[in-house]
């Protein structure tokens, strides 16, 4: 198998599995689009939070041109991505009980507010008690996570519990346990991870559905435009201003 076959059936894998979330979550995708609507015309907060390489689909629907100005990252220090030194600290850091509830304590989420978490395995202490403590705080929680982690792998939580079961709604990205999506003659690990590709897409799909709700109850979203494109600049700053006391991330 050489280098443009694998590639190729690696972008085939990645398109079916896009095809399955568009198809198989359809109905949550709404939900999730319709809870992001209803904060936003509440006048509530969103945010976003995932540990290691869940963090880049938290990352991908925050500051972002197109996106909802007032979608906000919620950061663990030291787990939000592979900067920290060594890596394996970030790890490491997802597992640490108690965590989860200090950012929350220390944070600016209220109750009335909306958090998305990302776990591709929703198994560890540090996106349970996430969901869980965002819950008891008051606020609407959305999961992104791989249903099939609760029956091929054992929680790490002291509950046993996994992410989805603290969720009020769930997206599943079908990424299978080990998150791999090749396998070839002569190489003796599966390669090829499709989580970033699927997850991003996901929580893409949920803000443009909030979006088309948010238009058809005739609400203007709080977009945000390029920067790169004439006037991105002006409008960015009349959004920002406007919507100065639900944006975290300007600060």
């Amino acid at each position: 198998m050489g280098g443009n076959e694998s590639a190729g059936r690696f972008l085939d894998a990645a398109i079916g599995l896009l095809e399955r979330v568009r198809d198989e979550e359809a109905a949550n995708i709404a939900a999730a689009g319709a809870a992001i609507a209803d904060t936003v015309a509440e006048g509530g907060r969103l945010f976003a939070f995932g540990a290691g390489h869940s963090s880049l689909a938290a990352q991908d629907v925050v500051y972002r041109a197109g996106g909802l100005a007032v979608m906000n990252l919620l950061a663990v220090p030291g787990a939000v991505g592979v900067d920290v030194m060594p890596a394996t600290l970030g790890s490491a850091l997802e597992r640490v009980d108690g965590l989860a509830g200090a950012v929350l304590d220390a944070g600016p989420a209220r109750s009335g507010d909306l958090l998305i978490v990302v776990s591709l395995s929703g198994r560890n202490a540090l996106p349970v008690e996430m969901a869980l403590n965002a819950r008891a705080l008051g606020l609407k929680v959305i999961g992104v996570t791989s249903a099939a982690y609760t029956t091929g792998t054992r929680s790490r939580h002291t509950s046993g519990t996994y992410l989805r079961d603290h969720c009020d709604i769930v997206l599943d990205s079908k990424i299978a346990v080990g998150d791999a999506e090749l396998t070839a003659e002569g190489v003796d690990a599966p390669f090829a991870p499709a989580s970033t590709v699927v997850t991003s897409a996901l929580m893409q799909a949920a803000v443009a559905a909030a979006v088309g709700e948010l238009a058809a109850r005739g609400v203007e979203p709080p977009l945000l435009r390029s920067g790169n494109v004439d006037g991105g600049h002006e409008w960015n700053d009349r959004i920002m201003t406007e919507y100065a006391d639900r944006i975290f991330y300007r600060r």
